[in-house]
């Protein structure tokens, strides 16, 4: 069974925070200048190196001051009420963190996070089945990363994704084939770790 964010098990995990650096990626990494925690920016340019010649990681976001969370939630949260009138607070939440994490336990919020995608040696972004960010909504579910209804060749970039990323410890948030983490709490509980290393950022200064 999915674990969702939203899971006590995932709350009931401690943050030991190692005080690691925020770091921006370099620009042929991340054209955006994603911060993340620096061990985590190891691990990313590791992985780019093990994909083959003439593909590439491109990272679009990673570390979210906490008003960016806050807002992200409070937008999708009032989608889902529009489409389920009466939901209530838990099932609320329930849904919401599918796609978007609770503020206490958010791996962006703590730079463990970064959302990518893979492109060609043009800087063309490959097809991976959806485009980032889609909701399950827009979808219709094929945000998650082990979706039916995508093609072979998503499928493909999907696994040759997971192959890198997942050889340098970084694991997938299963209802978004785009979001990977390392030393948050998502990270601990998947990999059976006693503790977190990150913990919240709210101020997002690059080393």
């Amino acid at each position: 069974m999915t674990i969702l964010l939203s899971d006590a098990r995932v709350r009931a995990l401690p943050v030991v925070e190692c005080g690691e650096p925020l770091v921006r990626l370099p620009a042929h990494l991340s054209p955006a200048g994603a911060l993340v925690r620096a061990a985590l920016g190891d691990r990313l340019l590791a992985a780019d190196a093990l994909l083959p010649a003439g593909i590439a990681l491109r990272v679009v976001e990673g570390h979210r001051p906490v008003a960016h969370q806050r807002a992200i939630i409070a937008t999708y949260a009032a989608e889902l009420c529009a489409l389920h009138p009466g939901i209530g607070a838990v099932e609320l939440e329930r849904l919401t963190s599918r796609f978007v994490s609770p503020l206490d336990v958010a791996p962006h919020v703590a730079g463990a996070a970064v959302d990518l995608t893979l492109v060609d040696a043009c800087g063309e972004e490959l097809d991976l089945g959806t485009p980032i960010d889609a909701t399950p909504e827009d979808s219709d579910g094929r945000c998650w990363f082990a979706a039916d209804g995508i093609g072979a060749d998503a499928r493909a970039h999907r696994t040759l994704l997971a192959e890198v990323l997942e050889a340098q410890g970084l694991v997938n948030y299963p209802t978004e084939w785009w979001h990977w983490s390392f030393g948050d709490r998502y990270w601990a509980i998947v990999t059976g770790a006693e503790h977190a290393l990150y913990g919240p950022l709210d101020v997002a200064v690059a080393a």
